[in-house]
């Protein structure tokens, strides 16, 4: 088996980091270090949901107006795509945010999991749907991320793990990738480790 698709995730790895979530926290009337946002979004009162969510829709509707992508990012998936490659985009942002993403850069996505789909990042199921959909095994695949619950997702799925370490921040779980990239078109490299592998395997 070789490589048949890449999975990214979406703020920060195909686009430049951008969220400041602990004034997101602080906005919502949270502590800035009271953890994931839609996790303790699902534990507040009704109406406090509302205004939370308000919050959360203006800061992710202006991400999109001021995106702008990683460097390499474009370069990366046009050749993932002429290599017939496919490309997965795994998000607890919205489906619609990461489309919106696709049409101001031009980008193909050829399917994109975000939060309203099922549970989000750390778990699984985004990985897992994302292979079926492809029609392929998850050990076929990559995830590629900036942080620690693309890794979790990544591994518990069955699928190798790939960290790009775009700030200082991502050493603190880098222990948890296995394979680790400072520019996002070094996947291809890994690719060609994990084909060459499971070439070796074969002929075993």
């Amino acid at each position: 088996m070789q490589i048949k698709a890449v999975i990214f995730d979406l703020d920060g790895t195909i686009t430049r980091p951008y969220f400041d979530f602990d004034n997101i926290r602080e906005e919502m009337g949270l502590e800035r270090n009271s953890g994931p946002i839609l996790e303790t979004m699902r534990k507040m009162k009704p109406s406090e949901l509302i205004e939370a969510e308000k919050i959360l829709y203006y800061h992710e509707l202006k991400a999109v107006q001021e995106s702008e992508l990683n460097d390499f990012a474009r370069e990366t998936l046009s050749r993932l795509h002429s290599e017939g490659i496919k490309v997965g985009i795994l998000t607890r942002n919205t489906k619609e945010n990461a489309y919106a993403i696709s049409q101001k850069h031009d980008l193909k996505f050829d399917a994109v999991v975000g939060r309203e789909d099922g549970p989000v990042k750390p778990d699984s199921f985004g990985v897992i749907y994302l292979c079926n959909h492809f029609g392929i095994e998850p050990c076929e695949a990559l995830m590629v991320g900036d942080y620690l619950f693309d890794l979790i997702c990544a591994k518990s799925a069955g699928t190798k793990a790939v960290l790009l370490k775009n700030n200082e921040k991502v050493n603190d779980f880098v222990h948890e990738a296995d394979y680790c990239i400072e520019r996002i078109d070094r996947i291809f490299d890994i690719i060609e480790n994990e084909n060459s592998f499971m070439d070796e395997g074969k002929l075993k």
